[in-house]
């Protein structure tokens, strides 16, 4: 494609934000449009479960960017407009309201929206969710005066929030419809691990447990009510069961979708014209299934891999998948997807706070969660790129050196 093509961005999100500016870093000197149904400039995400909540923490400044940055490097922000509708033979993307943008390139960036418990019209004040700076705004200043938070959820997001609830010093009930926390992303040694030290620090995590209700008081939020009955009392219900990919104006398009916008290792949907990066995308993943994944890493790495291609030097995007998460006072870090798995070995102990499960399948090394040890979590990441097979027995062995056998290239 020429480097003069105009591109237009759906999403300003961190996929949509990195593309843009990874396409002019890349030379591309054409028009482009950014699209963002938010008003804010283009921010990030990951804070609002994290520092953003926390108490006595300074304003803080979440852009990406300031205004004039877009400005200078010539990049069209289009805020607080929805487009509506992709019209693939004019090459346009229709805007909410009238009017269209003309493209030779669209990327969509999408993203997510939360999945829903409950009909939001007929919610208390007091029961919220947790996704733009908005709801994180909206979120801290009830988290002030709660003294009886649900949260609804144990995934990270839940669990970040959670945290923040016991530095304010009140304990909050965390309810998980899975026999564990994280069972999506984590194996049940480390799930294990943070459950204990959530309760350590005064939360109160009940497994398997579904809420079939909330309850009032009046018009104001008393609680909720489990599937099985039990009536727990809470004057701030957070609402995080995970999230579910915008694929509609795809599929409205007659691109291929399913749990996200299908794309090949090019990240190129069933029309050239069209791209799909970040928490929206279904990409093949490192084991040869279709994954898609919300990680701000994925995000970022996709953009930049797409804006190569689209100046003309054609990437395949490959990259290792990478995850964080800080909750109750432990920094977990994983290397790899474990999609599935016969066997988890531990390096250092569980009890000292300070260990790696290595997930492994067949002998094969899947992944890596590694809990305050940021040294074996890059070496695992080297390894994981390498594909270097390694002895379960050295895995374990702490006098092994890592470091070293992660530099090691593959035979």
């Amino acid at each position: 494609m020429s480097t003069t093509a105009s591109i237009v961005i759906v999403g300003a999100g961190q996929a949509g934000f990195t593309a843009a500016t990874s396409l002019r870093d890349a030379g591309h000197v054409g028009p482009i449009t950014v699209v963002g149904d938010e008003v804010h400039l283009p921010y990030q995400r990951p804070p609002l479960s994290k520092a953003f909540l926390k108490p006595g923490s300074p304003p803080f400044e979440l852009a990406f960017r300031p205004e004039e940055f877009f400005a200078h490097h010539q990049i069209d922000l289009r805020l607080g407009e929805r487009v509506s509708g992709i019209d693939r033979h004019r090459k346009a993307v229709e805007i909410a309201g009238g009017g269209s943008i003309r493209y030779d390139h669209l990327i969509l960036a999408t993203g997510t929206r939360e999945r829903e418990l409950f009909d939001r019209a007929s919610l208390p004040t007091g029961v919220v969710t947790l996704r733009t700076a908005d709801d994180a705004e909206q979120l801290r200043d009830r988290l002030i005066e709660s003294e009886r938070t649900v949260i609804v959820g144990g995934g990270f997001i839940g669990l970040e929030v959670a945290s923040a609830v016991y530095q304010r010093g009140h304990s909050a009930i965390v309810l998980e419809a899975a026999p564990r926390i994280m069972s999506r992303v984590v194996s049940p040694v480390t799930s294990d691990y943070f459950q204990q030290i959530h309760r350590s620090a005064g939360g109160i995590i009940m497994t398997e447990t579904l809420v079939g209700r909330v309850t009032t008081d009046g018009d104001r939020l008393s609680g909720v009510i489990t599937s099985e009955g039990h009536s727990i009392a809470a004057d701030l219900v957070l609402i995080c069961i995970g999230v579910v990919p915008n694929d509609e104006l795809a599929h409205e398009a007659g691109l291929a979708v399913g749990n996200g916008v299908i794309v090949n290792d090019r990240l190129t949907t069933t029309d050239p014209a069209i791209s799909a990066i970040g928490d929206c995308a279904r990409f093949p993943g490192p084991h040869g299934v279709l994954m898609r994944l919300e990680s701000v890493q994925n995000a970022a790495d996709q953009a930049r891999a797409l804006a190569q291609s689209l100046v003309g030097t054609p990437t395949t995007y490959d990259d290792l998948p990478w995850f964080w998460t800080e909750q109750a006072g432990s920094k977990l870090q994983i290397a790899g997807v474990a999609d599935s798995y016969d066997d988890v070995v531990v390096r250092g102990t569980v009890e000292s706070g300070s260990y790696s499960a290595f997930v492994l399948r067949s002998g094969e090394l899947m992944a890596c969660e590694s809990v305050n040890r940021p040294r074996d979590h890059v070496a695992a990441r080297r390894l994981l790129a390498s594909g270097l097979h390694m002895a379960t027995s050295d895995l374990i062995d702490e006098t092994f050196d890592l470091k070293s056998a992660s530099r090691t290239p593959a035979a």
